[in-house]
């Protein structure tokens, strides 16, 4: 309550003196008597001090309202002159505080309205009688500078009404928060100076086309290459966007300028540029955009600017951008153009799932080339192995494990390794046969198991897996029974992996191999006891290894004619073993047997490690000095092929242990050998080996077909399964139930011929009124 009557105090006083600065001598002198009073009684009995209010207004003076808005607009006019204000800041807040108080507010707004107003209408004049016409936006140096001339002069127009609005809004603040503030549909003095600014200045037609034309001309001039000012266009386009006009006068036709240009560039570099240069050039845009809109243009702009330089750059070329630069760019592995093309692509409606199907096509495509091509199979393997880890560094780094990117790539890998059926499963455990073989050098244990983690990546694409199984198996068995392996932990390390991919039925007769190499071992320990208990053990040295029909590669049996003291060591092992498995057949395997013979030369005595086969021709030298061919194709009954490789390995290899009549690189009939006494070697113990017959075309022929023949009975077995289970099927949910369950490739009609046989066969029977409907014959 203690300020009440200091105000009315304070408003009694302007009664007394006009200007309501100062307050009049008499009325405080009455102030300070009452409080004397009040103090008086000080000394006897406390009194209550009360205030009261006046019990009228005080009025104004008539000339109070006239005079005050005389000095308040004296002082905007000094503001928007650029003068000195005769009165002080604080003196003239009072004023209209004053003013305000006495609800002359709509009166003080509106006159403050009108002087701005007049003031902003004057400033058009300097712009429409400016010398210079209308701007074009071409580049000649004087209409630059006439534009450049011009947007100075707007921007200090600009700034100096800011500059001006923002003093008068200090001076007229009371009623900006009082009056203005209760009266929504009133903008603020801001605001009306923004709207002043905007109405009378940049909507004028020719102002704004100039101002506008001027801004799009320096920014044409920066993307060329020339320095602009930058302050000058953060001004300018700021102003716009204060004034609300920045959308409508200028975005629009900035938007459509950039994509007239990117337009034309676009075009023009597309047939001017080799794709990465062109790209670089791209993200350079990008970026430069980017900064302008950082640096000047309003963060709105950003948006719809970027989408348009990427529509035009880019969006407008990705296919002749692909077609024209992808492959070379996988071909040469230039990863960081790679890596660039897949960042911006990935901006662009559309970009990666375009760029990811020409990526599929050109693996496919060059994967499809290595494959097909019958010349590259020595090689193929090893190629696809590169060309997997390329892809794999591209993925990783290009594309940062892009998803889709993984899947495509596997599809693609699938579909082209399966354009060749069959051989790329043969060439692939060939391949390994070569990692897990001895002699191989290239790699240590842990370089080894990595070799074998990329082939089974290889070795999933694979749709006939059996076939690979064939062939892996003919070659583990080289391996195990001329211990050839290079490591029993790499073969089981290999093993281990097939039997993950592919299932314990995949690999049970793989297994089998190496189980039955382990019991052969120890049969071989009991067999050494045995012959010490004979009374003529002998002095050969015999080692067996009983291999399981069914685990097995298929052999074809060879008969020969052995040593009688062979044939006796047969015969006892024979009755060793049946007299231990009762009810077995052993079959003997003369082609896959080997041995070591002792041997006395000029030089001295040497060692071999041979084949039986070169065991047999070696011991007829024993007997006499001079063989032809004939004679020892007589004694020892190898076949015609096999002893023509035999007699060149021992005559004509690298280590000649006879000589050949006459000399040449190949037997023939009617040649004749004899012991070559003076052999030298630097070894003791001379492994010869066998002269490798490359794989015919037979033998690959006859390893398929044995492959298919193993289809066909899972074929057929599938089909019982199935039948017997449903008991009643329809011929297209047969077939389907069949995909499900093979793990092979198969075309439907070889499911048909193998119903047929089925139901000739008597396992099914058709419908009779329904010839497309099975029935199980149980």
């Amino acid at each position: 309550m203690a300020g009440e009557p200091q105000k009315k105090q304070h408003l009694s006083a302007l009664v007394g003196h006009t200007n309501g600065l100062t307050k009049p001598a008499s009325l405080a002198a009455a102030a300070g008597a009452r409080s004397g009073s009040a103090g008086s009684g000080a000394g006897g009995t406390s009194k209550k001090l009360v205030i009261k209010n006046f019990r009228e207004r005080p009025t104004l003076p008539d000339n109070y309202t006239r005079d005050t808005w005389q000095k308040l607009h004296e002082a905007v006019r000094a503001i928007q002159s650029s003068t000195s204000i005769k009165y002080n800041l604080e003196e003239l807040y009072q004023a209209v505080e004053n003013v305000c108080s006495y609800k002359a507010s709509p009166m003080l707004y509106k006159q403050l309205r009108q002087v701005c107003e007049e003031h902003v209408k004057a400033q058009i004049l300097q712009f429409r009688e400016y010398p210079f016409s209308l701007l074009s936006l071409s580049l000649y140096s004087t209409d630059s500078l006439d534009s450049l001339l011009f947007l100075k002069k707007i921007n200090k127009c600009w700034q100096d009404h800011c500059r001006q609005m923002i003093m008068i809004r200090s001076i007229f603040l009371f009623l900006d928060r009082t009056y203005v503030l209760q009266n929504s549909m009133l903008p603020s003095i801001w605001d009306m100076g923004l709207e002043l600014f905007r109405n009378h200045i940049i909507s004028d037609k020719l102002v704004q086309t100039k101002t506008i034309d001027g801004i799009l001309l320096l920014i044409e001039q920066e993307r060329n290459g020339e320095a602009v000012d930058r302050s000058l266009l953060r001004s300018l386009l700021s102003m716009l966007s204060d004034l609300q006009v920045y959308k409508d006068s200028f975005e629009q036709r900035f938007l459509e300028d950039t994509n007239r240009l990117y337009t034309a560039e676009g075009q023009r570099l597309m047939q001017e540029r080799e794709v990465p240069e062109y790209l670089h050039h791209v993200k350079k845009r990008l970026e430069e955009e980017a900064d302008r809109v950082v640096t000047y243009l309003d963060h709105s702009t950003q948006k719809p600017l970027i989408a348009c330089v990427e529509k035009q750059l880019l969006g407008e070329h990705l296919t002749a951008i692909l077609q024209k630069g992808l492959n070379n760019l996988l071909d040469e592995n230039r990863i960081a153009d790679l890596t660039q093309m897949c960042q911006l692509f990935s901006h662009v409606k559309k970009g990666q799932e375009i760029l990811l199907q020409h990526w599929s096509e050109y693996i496919k495509n060059f994967g499809t080339t290595l494959v097909v091509n019958p010349e590259k199979d020595k090689d193929m393997v090893q190629e696809l192995l590169d060309f997997k880890d390329k892809v794999d560094h591209i993925i990783e780094v290009c594309f940062q494990k892009n998803e889709k990117c993984i899947n495509l790539m596997k599809e693609s890998f699938e579909t082209f390794i399966n354009k060749r059926p069959n051989k790329p499963a043969e060439l692939i455990a060939k391949h390994v046969d070569s990692k897990l073989r001895a002699g191989n050098k290239e790699a240590t244990d842990e370089e080894l198991e990595r070799i074998l983690d990329k082939i089974m990546i290889i070795f999933r694409f694979i749709h006939g897996k059996d076939v690979f199984e064939a062939f892996y198996k003919k070659d583990l068995a080289k391996r195990l029974l001329v211990g050839k392996s290079a490591s029993v932990d790499a073969e089981k390390s290999m093993l281990s992996k097939l039997k993950h991919e592919c299932g314990a039925a995949f690999t049970s007769k793989l297994e089998g191999m190496f189980k039955d190499m382990e019991l052969s071992k120890d049969i071989m320990v009991q067999f050494k006891q045995y012959m010490q208990n004979q009374s003529d053990p002998g002095n050969i040295d015999l080692t067996v290894n009983i291999l399981t029909m069914g685990y097995w590669p298929t052999y074809t049996p060879m008969d020969v004619l052995l040593p009688a003291e062979m044939v006796k060591l047969q015969e006892v092992f024979k009755t060793f073993y049946l007299g231990k498995h009762s009810g077995r057949k052993l079959q003997w395997q003369t082609s896959l047997g080997h041995a070591v013979l002792k041997a006395e030369f000029k030089e001295g005595k040497k060692e071999f490690q041979v084949s039986l086969f070169q065991t047999l021709v070696l011991l007829m030298f024993n007997e006499g000095d001079e063989f032809s061919f004939e004679e020892i194709k007589m004694a020892t009954g190898i076949e015609d092929n096999e002893l023509k490789r035999t007699l060149q390995s021992l005559a004509c290899g690298k280590a000649r242990v006879l000589n050949k009549n006459p000399r040449g690189k190949d037997v023939e009939d009617g040649d004749k050998f004899t012991f070559n006494g003076d052999f030298k070697h630097k070894l003791f113990r001379i492994k010869i080996n066998q002269i490798q017959m490359k794989e015919t075309v037979e033998e690959q022929v006859s390893t398929t077909e044995r492959v298919f023949q193993d289809r066909q009975y899972q074929i057929d077995a599938a089909i019982v399964r199935i039948m017997k289970m449903r008991k009643t099927l329809g011929h297209n949910l047969l077939v389907s139930e069949l995909y499900n369950q093979l793990k092979f490739p198969v075309k439907p009609g070889d499911l048909k011929k193998r119903i047929e046989s089925l139901i000739d066969r008597d396992y099914m029977e058709r419908d009779k009124e329904n010839p497309n409907q099975y029935h199980y014959v149980a």
